[in-house]
């Protein structure tokens, strides 16, 4: 068979029953991290908790050194640290001696369990070693809380993990009560600065708030002369269980579907309202945040937010000479792209690529949402993709600069353009966990980033240079 008809019977085969097919099952430096990596940030936001997975010892290597060169804060996560037998035999026993282990040395007072590929694919019922395990040791003591979670890495991102370990949180820990005044807070996989940020936003309308995970300390924390086990801080167990009783429910994720997150649990267990918002990046969804917080507070928007409100929109008047007609790539997790892509679109750049490893299947729609009624050409989006994808999507797009975590060096360098870091993980620079998207103090940040950064490429590129704007 000649070329032509290899390529041609190539391509039939590629299309089946009226699905393309990809052309690859491999991938190439993937655009997205593994379910239980997720799982085990969003246990790290609780008050005196382990995350431990059950599986292989590698699987909590892997993930302690990856969380460190982000963070660069120590993080401790247990394992079962299963081997070839119980692969064959099972891994309960395993499973119950390391949460022996953990209650001994730790004293936690939750553990949150994920689970990972190989104890998914032997089949562990984690529910049913969990009861074994309190039945037999539970006369030994009072033992911690105990969360469990199903996080296959070969289902799923990390950010379904993390969404799936906040709802497992809500749903085994959350019970009915009398009815309170605090609100739930849900704000999804942040910074460590945006969750402070959020916090005394919160704080300043006179609201209580269950935020969770809270991991703006137990992952950011200051320098101590010793060493805890446990690092302070984070969602309260207590605080945890009464969210059923709280009257309102925020929630950030416009991708997230309908079952997905803790908030539509909450809403039909125990009928607490829910306010679903996109990440509040940028001037619009920051508004949107800021009149759901007026809402339920009833008081009017703090006048520090105010004026920065009106500070950012004097920079942007600044500004828009340097941005306006830029064009931009955009990736990383679904959610934080959508965010993104709303701010550039209001500052006069053009993205055009949006991209992802996540695949909800919501992820146009979402970004066709947050470009609404502004005259901007809709960008190709791209779901279930990696770096080899968007690369060879955006260099036809000849993009002026990247936006996304710092998986996409190698590419922008190749391109010799400028890649600006947001998000997760951010491994080549400092500070990634200090960054601050959200709100307009958020945005007003990344503008000035955005700016300097072209404002820097130009000037290097410049044969002669120039010292003023």
């Amino acid at each position: 068979m000649d070329f032509v008809a290899k390529t041609f019977v190539a391509k039939k085969m590629r299309v089946k029953m009226g699905k393309k097919l990809p052309n690859s099952i491999s991938t190439t430096n993937a655009c997205k991290l593994c379910r239980p990596l997720g799982a085990c940030l969003a246990f790290r936001g609780v008050e005196g908790a382990v995350p431990f997975l059950h599986g292989s010892q590698g699987c909590a290597t892997y993930m302690r050194r990856y969380i460190i060169s982000h963070f660069n804060e120590p993080i401790d996560i247990a394992s079962s640290s299963l081997g070839e037998k119980n692969a064959i035999y099972g891994g309960g026993a395993n499973l119950k001696q390391g949460l022996r282990n953990v209650t001994a040395k730790y004293a936690p007072q939750l553990i949150g369990i994920a689970t990972t590929c190989l104890t998914e694919t032997i089949g562990d019922d984690v529910a049913m070693i969990l009861n074994e395990y309190e039945r037999e040791f539970g006369a030994e003591g009072e033992l911690p809380a105990m969360v469990r979670v199903s996080t296959p890495s070969y289902a799923g991102t990390h950010m379904e993990g993390f969404h799936g370990a906040v709802r497992a949180l809500v749903e085994q820990l959350a019970t009915a009560g009398e009815a309170g005044e605090s609100v739930n807070f849900l704000p999804g996989f942040v910074s460590a600065a945006d969750l402070r940020y959020l916090k005394e936003v919160v704080a300043e309308f006179g609201l209580t708030a269950t935020v969770l995970p809270d991991y703006s300390d137990t992952l950011d924390g200051p320098a101590l002369a010793d060493y805890p086990l446990i690092p302070a801080g984070g969602t309260p167990v207590a605080a945890i269980r009464a969210m059923g009783t709280n009257r309102a429910t925020i929630e950030f994720g416009r991708t997230l579907g309908e079952k997905e997150g803790g908030g539509p649990l909450l809403a039909e267990r125990f009928g607490v309202p829910l306010h679903r918002l996109g990440l509040p990046i940028g001037l619009r969804e920051s508004d949107r945040f800021f009149a759901s917080l007026l809402e339920l507070a009833g008081q009017p928007v703090p006048k520090h937010h105010t004026a920065a409100r009106g500070r950012l929109i004097d920079s942007l008047v600044d500004g828009h000479k340097y941005l306006s007609g830029k064009k931009a790539v955009v990736y990383g997790e679904e959610d934080l792209v959508v965010g993104l892509t709303s701010f550039l679109v209001e500052i006069g750049v053009q993205p055009v690529l949006c991209a992802s490893g996540g695949k909800s299947g919501r992820l146009a729609q979402a970004i066709r949402e947050v470009i609404g009624e502004l005259p901007v050409a809709m960008p190709v989006v791209r779901e279930d993709v990696d770096f080899h994808d968007i690369e060879e999507a955006a260099m036809a797009l000849a993009p002026d600069f990247l936006l996304g975590h710092s998986k996409g060096y190698a590419m922008a360098r190749r391109a010799g353009i400028p890649l600006i870091r947001v998000g997760f993980p951010i491994h080549d620079r400092l500070g990634g966990q200090r960054i601050l998207h959200l709100g307009y103090q958020g945005a007003q940040q990344l503008f000035d980033l955005m700016v300097n950064t072209l404002i820097a490429k130009k000037q290097d590129d410049s044969p002669v240079g120039y010292s003023y704007m």
